[in-house]
């Protein structure tokens, strides 16, 4: 009685895959995309934080120092709502534990821009020339929770389209844009 040899299936399909070529062409040619189909590419939101939400900070106020706040979104936000968070205020439980917020009142920011890492904030007169005490307060809240994004690195104020100089945390006025460095004494540690 004679054995016959089995070959294995992977030789088979390898077999089988080699008489099929694809052609190859000289230079290359576009291909349209399907009808209903967006011919564009965009680029993937940031990656989110843990439990699949996005990250945001915000900082608010206890004992004279800058305090981040962690929020936890669905999706990462635009400047405008990102600083709506900081205007909303501490949540209940937050003011419980002696967060507040110096950034506070109607008509205090009236907008933000952010071009190439820098973020201008429109003052409102609800924020400047108060004279408060806790101002340089107020300005570094809005400093720390905008460079907290990671496409704003500085930030500068303009009220009516003149830029205005700010107080750093040492009390000197700024023309220059500020910057998280410009707030790390008021910070508190993470």
């Amino acid at each position: 009685m004679r054995h016959r040899r089995r070959v294995p299936p992977l030789l088979v399909l390898l077999a089988l895959l080699a008489g099929c070529q694809v052609p190859t062409e000289e230079t290359p040619r576009s291909i349209e995309s399907p009808p209903g189909t967006v011919g564009t590419v965009t680029r993937p939101p940031p990656s989110p934080g843990p439990s699949g939400l996005a990250v945001e900070r915000v900082y608010y106020v206890r004992d004279g120092k800058l305090v981040p706040v962690v929020r936890r979104l669905p999706a990462p936000l635009p400047a405008t709502a990102h600083l709506d968070l900081l205007l909303a205020g501490p949540t209940d439980d937050e003011q419980h534990s002696g967060l507040t917020s110096s950034v506070t009142g109607p008509d205090t920011i009236l907008g933000v821009r952010v071009a190439g890492g820098e973020a201008t904030v429109e003052v409102g007169a609800g924020l400047a020339g108060t004279g408060r005490n806790d101002q340089i307060l107020a300005f570094g809240q809005i400093v720390r929770t905008l460079t907290a994004r990671p496409d704003v690195d500085r930030v500068t104020f303009e009220q009516d389209g003149e830029h205005l100089g700010i107080p750093r945390a040492d009390g000197a006025l700024s023309r220059a844009p500020l910057t998280a460095e410009d707030y790390s004494d008021l910070t508190a540690p993470d």
